[in-house]
């Protein structure tokens, strides 16, 4: 099964970014972008891959082991980017230390729960939202709309690990499906995180 480590923003602050997106849709070009859909908006964690069935308890463990050793902290999605000249997503604000943290125990978790990583790479909070269908389509005007863009603050209360279940080839308008296989409380006390 195919699985990553995220923070799922509150409805209301989708809501908010569903009004970027939908501004971001009408710019020239919008044509030339493959849009993600809201049920798959989210902070990637860390991405784990193909995690083989016999991992999962042991993955289960140790990710509610490192949700218990993280206290809560607060967020708001902010301003805008993008990776390369395809993947173009909405930035984070607030307790970026504490993401980051959150992140890195994610990704020690699935290493210690047996699950191939990638080279670890330093962490950057980012919820994508479109990614160009093609290299030439220059993403700065939608860059350039999601600068002004600030969220609503709330507080990150959980940690979910995911399953993603990948479209069907050659069916249009086949999305990402995406499935919460455990979530678990932030329980850390403030302060003391680290």
């Amino acid at each position: 099964m195919r699985l990553f480590a995220a923070v799922v923003p509150p409805s209301e602050q989708l809501d908010q970014l569903d009004g970027v997106v939908a501004r971001l849709r009408r710019l020239p070009g919008a044509g030339g972008i493959r849009w993600t859909s809201r049920p798959g908006w989210h902070l990637t964690l860390a991405f784990m891959g193909e995690v083989e069935e016999e991992l999962l308890p042991e993955l289960l463990v140790r990710m509610e082991r490192a949700a218990h050793r993280t206290a809560p902290f607060p967020l708001r999605l902010h301003g805008g980017g993008h990776f390369g000249r395809r993947a173009l997503w909405a930035g984070v604000a607030g307790d970026l230390d504490t993401l980051r943290l959150l992140a890195e125990r994610s990704d020690a978790a699935a290493r210690r729960a047996g699950v191939a990583m990638d080279e670890h790479r330093r962490y950057q909070g980012h919820l994508t939202v479109g990614r160009a269908r093609e290299e030439g389509l220059s993403l700065r005007p939608f860059v350039d709309e999601l600068a002004s863009f600030e969220g609503r603050r709330w507080q990150v209360t959980e940690l979910a690990l995911v399953r993603s279940n990948l479209p069907v080839r050659g069916v249009p308008g086949e999305r990402p499906r995406y499935e919460t296989v455990g979530a678990w409380p932030l329980e850390g006390r403030e302060g003391l995180s680290g």
